[in-house]
């Protein structure tokens, strides 16, 4: 018999540690752990924790195998890792019905719960009894399930396991919005059952999803059918969101230890190696002692302090935990495992010999791994005054199985036993390292033929839709419908993924589906609801968006390719050529460099072998059933049964999509049109036919919401206008200029009224058919909208012609004019709703903003602090604009552009945490009304006729923090002059020198139609139309009587408050002063008022507040108190305290007083260095401002100033003057603040000495 080498005697006791610590803690039956011997209950995260390191003995024991017994004891590890693994999941399809619900719910009360019995895998407490939505611990069985898998272990077992675990991937795949409990359990750190959004969560959850995706969980003997998929913008969802969070770990914590997790081992879900550096420096620097390290600041678990009796703390009681929290070897274990892979041997050894001098020598010679380190109770004020001071004991679980396998597994690498890639076999551990530049490829494709031609013209060769057979494009949300349908199992009640729109990342894959190629458009090209897409500006610059993220966010084998088709709604309105914006945007990607990427255009045949392709087996059929009846003409009924979509059938829906698809694949091959031999009979059968299958295709097509078939179906029976209601609209041929001053009025009519003197409004609906004007059309429609309801029937063109159709109708023809004011008001009118609107709400929200709609104050002004669904979004949406429309449809546009920029460039952001959408459309519109001289109604009539493009431009802007200029470009034309907005950087000159800077110029013109309308030809009398003027408004209807005043309209009568753009009262708008050359005039007013309106402040400024808190009882502003006792629950790095700061200075309702607070509470915080143990009681920082006010004031009249200079602002008392005054200099604002300060508080100021200067 061979001797036991030295290796396989270290191994034996490694096995004994193994088994004396955790294997012999397994239940026999289910395969699970307990947490201890007197807590019965097995929580998901500790079980997965405590199996790594006997899955890893497993491994070493199969590489360093002596002895036949030493594989039968790998194998024998191996299984006990199944069974626990198999337990877990037991315990999970016990709750299915609560993992369907949370795809969808996303509440506390569907998740899954943390813990279980150990005997029985059954549930042990109710739903609300217990902080159970825990994300990460999911998330962590999925990731070890997958690596377990990739290194060989067999843990499921049939299909419908795989099903349950691809539900499982939906269940975590929106983690970056989530808010949960958090690998502690506790959520916000007052442990009050607040959950919040965790870093800890985010990062495993992108671990799992990147580690499942494509992976067969049967492993090697697995077919198609068990293969998992992931979706690629979930992944970078998570990424981004976690990107923006490090190192804070969630609103309550400012740093937690347990994100060592996420960004070493096991997840490594951090990309940027700076970003994995500071976050470890932040949780040692803050966060370790001589016995391991703080789960974070202020935890009071098991401290002495702590109050066993209640799981609550009250909010001021955590400042008494401060300095004596518990300490936990665990972390240690982390940072050994991290130094192994980092390959660091220097951190292993520091970070190995500090654990073995703190572990629990047992008798037989076991080390144990304590769960925590306390301050004993007689010694706590020795440790407040010198922290880590004091020896501590050790408390709770011993060994605690979580760290203990840790530290096994540390020791197993560390030794040589195993190397890191043996069990990290899907190498997650190279994710830091840097990837190669990404090309973007781009196909453009035409819709048809004479595009093409155009193209061509303008030396651009691309192919038509029907030229790239036999691959087939299709709009996004056919991906989404497909995917939809992924991990539907009926007989286990999953109906698959949520019907979700599917990202650029998504989209930019060549797809297999039943053995035939698709490529699908942009989620962008494919808005239908909501009116961006009228645009072909904002199509482009939403292109470049996405081409750049496209370049900075792939991961996948294969390059990105970008299906870009070209519509007719991107040509001229004559028709006659592009839109000169798609054309050069189109010139610029044949360069190769575009939005910051690298590009190559080509024809997708071309890209075929270079691409990303991805097989979606689940819908391969089983039988060759619709595939092989190419020219057959067929029924519904037929298609019963035809293919393996067919059996997974679980609703109507499912059936469409089946029959699309197999309509799609049975009739996409485009023929040549061919002359027939046949006669007259043989001809129409065949286009009877043809046109029965396209009418059948079409029917399907929206039935899934696949709008503009036609791009996507090579056929002209469907090219034709939809017949239209002949509202006698402008004809789209005539020059849009000419069509608005010929508007003919009949001179004698009048209001039509009935007998009782109310308006007539079957005759009012009557006039429709004389007026030329959309705005009028549209005036007239909205009194019959506000008064008859969308469903009154006008019986223009006989039974069924409702307000809707009509407005409908007048929708489209001011959508090819671009009549972008008119666009937005019929937009709500008709309630769209931008598709996306709760996904952007999402995303700002999971990059912890939150986000305030309405003008303030409260309770106008309404704040959104957690996702909501659509329909209760857009409902608090109107509820605070008033129900006056264009704000609403500005409030959803705006956060959409908000989301964009945020997630493409999260850096403007900064500082931020409270996004103001009502102060950010009353800034734009201040800023043109200042800009182009012009009052408040004026500005907001132009900020509602600027181009969605431009209107990004103008917000992105004011985000910068650059200083930026808009003027007004003035174009002549044939009857009067149509004025047009253009917004530049200040500093940059010239149209090529600004573009190659990266500004983004816009020259277009607004077209304002309503701004230049001539009545007559001999008045030439100019009037805008506008709900917003009753009286103008019967002027534009031209009822020409004597008294024109008592016979109008009378829309006040109908409520005209109703509709209303908000005026330069309901904005406050200040009338810009005429005169002024001055360009530096009102410069630092500006500057105020959008950092107000932004709520920007300067770097460190709410850490500042937290000192100054410190040393008073309070700041007072304008009557709201931020007590002193707030610092007591939060640390000054806690983003919960910034936000808490914040909303207290959002109580001031105008944006340049509240910067003037900001800079006073900053002079305030000088005070914070400075040796004074106590400022007096509560600080009224209003006092302080106006004390600066009146010294200014002072000193302005003593200069000789004039009194209309030195105007004071009504609402505040301050005088504009000061807003505008520059914060440095004689007369700087920060001098009279620091002025006022040294008054008020000079009471408290040590004698004899000079403290502030």
């Amino acid at each position: 018999m061979r001797s036991r080498s030295n290796s396989g005697v270290k191994l034996d006791n490694y096995a004994r540690m193994v088994h004396q610590t955790i294997l012999r803690h397994q239940d026999p039956v289910t395969g699970l752990l307990p947490g201890s011997p007197d807590q019965p209950h097995a929580w998901v995260r500790d079980n997965v924790y405590s199996i790594l390191s006997v899955w890893a003995l497993s491994l070493a024991y199969r590489k360093n195998a002596d002895r036949d017994e030493d594989k039968a004891k790998a194998y024998e590890l191996e299984q006990s890792v199944v069974k626990l693994m198999r337990g877990i999941l037991q315990c999970i399809m016990r709750q299915l019905d609560k993992v369907e619900k949370f795809k969808y719910s996303r509440s506390t009360s569907d998740s899954l719960h943390a813990k279980y019995s150990t005997m029985t895998c059954a549930t042990v407490v109710g739903d609300d009894q217990w902080g159970h939505l825990q994300v990460d611990a999911t998330s962590l069985f999925l990731l070890f399930l997958a690596q377990m898998t990739a290194s060989g272990l067999h843990i499921i077992y049939t299909q419908d396991e795989v099903d349950v675990v691809q539900n499982l991937m939906f269940y975590i795949e929106a983690a970056y919005k989530v808010a949960d409990y958090g690998m502690w359990e506790r959520g916000d750190k007052t442990n009050q059952g607040i959950t919040e959004i965790n870093a800890s969560s985010i990062g495993m959850a992108k671990a799992a999803l990147e580690a499942l995706d494509d992976l067969n969980l049967f492993g090697a003997k697995g077919g198609p059918g068990s293969v998992v998929h992931a979706l690629a913008d979930d992944i970078q969802h998570c990424q981004s969101i976690l990107t923006s969070m490090l190192p804070r770990a969630s609103i309550s914590k400012e740093v937690d230890a347990g994100v060592l997790a996420i960004i070493s081992y096991p997840a490594f879900a951090v990309e940027d190696m700076g970003i994995v550096n500071m976050t470890k420096e932040e949780i040692i620097s803050k966060l370790q002692g001589r016995y391991g390290c703080c789960r974070f600041l202020r935890d009071g678990h098991k401290t002495p302090k702590e109050d066993p009796n209640r799981l609550y703390y009250e909010s001021a009681e955590l400042k008494l935990f401060e300095n004596i929290e518990c300490e936990w070897p665990l972390f240690w274990t982390y940072l050994i495992l991290d130094g192994i892979f980092i390959n660091s041997p220097e951190q292993v050894q520091e970070y190995q010999e500090a654990l073995e001098g703190i572990l629990i020598k047992q008798k037989d010679g076991i080390r144990l791994v304590p769960e925590l380190y306390s301050v004993p109770p007689e010694k706590v004020e020795e440790e407040c005054v010198n922290p880590h001071s004091v020896e501590r004991i050790p408390m709770g679980k011993c060994p605690l199985k979580w760290g203990q396998s840790l530290y096994i597994l540390g020791n197993l690498l560390s030794e040589g036993f195993l190397a890191p890639g043996e069990i990290d076999p899907l190498n997650r551990r190279f994710s830091t390292i840097l990837k190669p530049d990404v090309v973007v490829q781009v196909s453009v494709l035409a819709e048809s033929e004479e595009i093409k031609e155009l193209l061509l013209k303008n030396s651009i060769d691309v192919e038509t839709v029907a030229d790239i057979h036999p691959i087939h494009v299709q709009p996004s949300r056919v991906l989404s419908h497909i995917y939809a349908r992924l991990g539907r199992n009926p007989r286990l009640g999953l109906t698959g993924r949520p019907y979700r729109r599917i990202g650029v990342l998504g989209t930019s894959k060549f797809y297999i589906i039943r053995n035939t190629m698709f490529t699908f458009t942009p989620e962008f090209i494919d808005h239908q609801q909501f009116y961006l897409a009228l645009d072909n500006k904002m199509i482009v610059e939403m292109l470049r968006t996405e081409i750049a993220y496209l370049s900075s966010r792939w991961r996948m084998t294969g390059r990105p390719t970008v299906t870009f088709p070209i519509s007719q709604s991107m040509l001229t309105e004559d028709h006659s050529d592009l839109d000169p914006a798609v054309l050069a945007t189109l010139k610029k990607l044949q360069d190769g460099y575009y939005g910051g990427a690298r590009i190559q255009t080509g024809k997708l045949s071309e890209f075929l072998t270079t691409s990303c392709c991805a097989h979606l087996s689940f819908l391969d059929g089983k039988g060759s059933g619709s595939m092989s009846r190419h020219e057959e003409a067929y029924d519904d009924d037929e298609l019963d049964g035809d293919g393996y979509v067919h059996e997974l059938r679980c609703d109507d829906e499912a059936d469409d999509l089946a029959q699309y698809l197999d309509h799609l694949l049975a009739h996409a091959a485009p023929k040549k049109a061919k002359q027939p031999a046949a006669g007259g009979l043989g001809r129409f059968k065949a286009v009877a036919t043809k046109t029965k299958e396209m009418v059948t295709l079409k029917n399907k097509a929206q039935n899934l919401d696949v709008h503009d078939v036609n791009m996507y179906l090579s056929n002209k029976l469907f090219r034709s206008r939809q017949p239209s209601l002949n509202l006698n609209l402008p004809d789209k041929s005539v020059p849009e200029e000419t069509q608005v001053p010929e508007l003919s009025v009949p001179t004698d009519s009048g209001i039509p009224r009935d007998a009782s003197g109310a308006i007539d409004h079957s005759a009012l609906a009557l006039l429709l058919k004389d007026m030329q004007s959309l705005q009028d059309q549209a005036d007239i429609l909205h009194i019959l909208f506000k008064d008859k309801g969308m469903d009154w029937d006008t019986r223009l063109h006989g039974k069924g012609t409702t307000v809707r159709s009509l407005l409908t109708v007048l929708y489209e023809k001011a959508g090819e004019l671009k009549h972008w004011s008119l666009i937005r008001m019929i937009s709500g009118m008709l309630k769209k709703k931008v598709e996306e609107l709760d996904s952007a709400c999402s995303d700002l929200l999971a990059h912890q903003k939150h986000l305030t709609v309405g003008l303030p104050p409260e309770p106008r002004e309404k704040t959104i602090t957690a996702p909501i669904p659509p329909d209760q979004l857009s409902a608090l949406i109107d509820e605070a604009s008033d129900n006056n429309i264009s704000v609403a449809i500005l409030t959803q546009e705006i956060m959409v552009y908000l989301a964009m920029s945020i997630r493409t460039q999260p850096s403007l952001f900064s500082e931020m945490f409270r996004l103001r959408i009502g102060l950010i459309i009353q800034v734009m519109a201040t800023e043109l009304a200042q800009s182009l001289n012009c009052s408040g109604e004026e500005a907001t009539e132009s900020l509602m006729s600027l181009s969605p493009s431009e209107l990004k431009n103008l917000l992105h802007h004011i985000l910068s923090g650059k200083e930026f200029g808009v003027q007004r470009s003035v174009r002549e034309l044939d009857d009067g002059v149509s004025p047009a907005i253009s917004i530049h950087q200040i500093g940059y000159a010239g149209t090529t020198k600004s573009e190659r800077a990266g500004i983004s110029k816009l020259k277009s013109d607004m077209k304002m139609l309503e701004h230049r309308l001539s009545l007559t030809d001999s008045s030439k009398a100019e009037h805008r139309l506008s709900l917003t003027d009753p009286f103008k408004l019967d002027q534009s209807l031209a009822f020409r009587r004597k008294s024109i005043r008592s016979q109008s309209l009378e829309i006040e009568n109908i409520e005209s408050g109703r509709y209303r753009l908000p005026s330069i009262e309901s904005l406050d708008i200040p009338e810009s002063i005429p005169g002024v050359k001055d360009t530096r005039h009102g410069q630092w007013l500006r500057r105020r008022r959008l950092d107000g309106a932004l709520n920007r402040v300067p770097v460190g400024f709410y850490q500042k507040v937290w000192k100054i808190l410190q040393k008073c009882h309070g700041l007072s502003i304008e009557g709201f108190v931020l007590p002193s006792s707030t610092t007591r629950e939060m640390t000054p790095g806690e983003i919960k305290f910034s936000v808490h700061v914040e909303t207290v200075l959002n109580r001031v309702p105008q944006p340049e007083y509240r910067q003037l607070l900001v800079e006073a509470i900053l002079v305030l915080t000088m005070l914070a260095d400075v040796d004074i143990p106590n400022i007096g009681s509560i600080i009224h920082v209003e006092k302080i401002v106006h004390q600066a006010n009146d010294m200014f004031y002072k000193d302005q009249r003593d200069l000789g100033a004039e009194e209309h200079i030195l105007e004071k602002d009504p609402a505040t008392g301050v005088c504009k003057l000061l807003y505008d005054s520059a914060p440095s200099g004689r007369f700087g604002s920060m001098t009279y603040l620091t002025k006022a300060v040294a008054v008020y508080v000079q009471d408290f100021l040590p004698s004899g000495s000079c403290a502030v200067q």
